[in-house]
């Protein structure tokens, strides 16, 4: 007998999504605004400043969930002027268990 295996719609497949945001992003309280989002969202992962003045998130997620953090991140928390989100689409790793802030850099 051969066993009955079930998997996921593609909404319900957990994937992640890695973006390096580019901008007027540090100084203005981004690390805090994407914190909160990715907690709210149900996101694993992290957020972190990079020494070039860029930010990267990486979260895993529903990709409905990850679609909604990623048009956030386009726009920013107030003070901050986003010029340029590079993305990239993978598979979750699965070695986060809650979304956090990196000291980064």
């Amino acid at each position: 007998m051969k066993d009955s295996v079930s998997c996921p719609s593609k909404t319900e497949d957990v994937v992640s999504l890695e973006v390096r945001v580019v901008g007027r992003v540090q100084g203005v309280g981004f690390r805090y605004f994407a914190h909160d989002l990715g907690r709210r969202l149900g996101l694993v992962g992290y957020v972190t400043n990079l020494a070039d003045g860029s930010v990267r998130a990486y979260a895993e997620g529903s990709r409905q969930a990850l679609e909604e953090f990623f048009r956030h991140m386009e726009r920013g928390p107030t003070g901050a002027h986003v010029r340029e989100v590079q993305s990239h689409w993978g598979w979750a790793t699965g070695q986060y268990t809650c979304f956090r802030i990196d000291s980064g850099r």
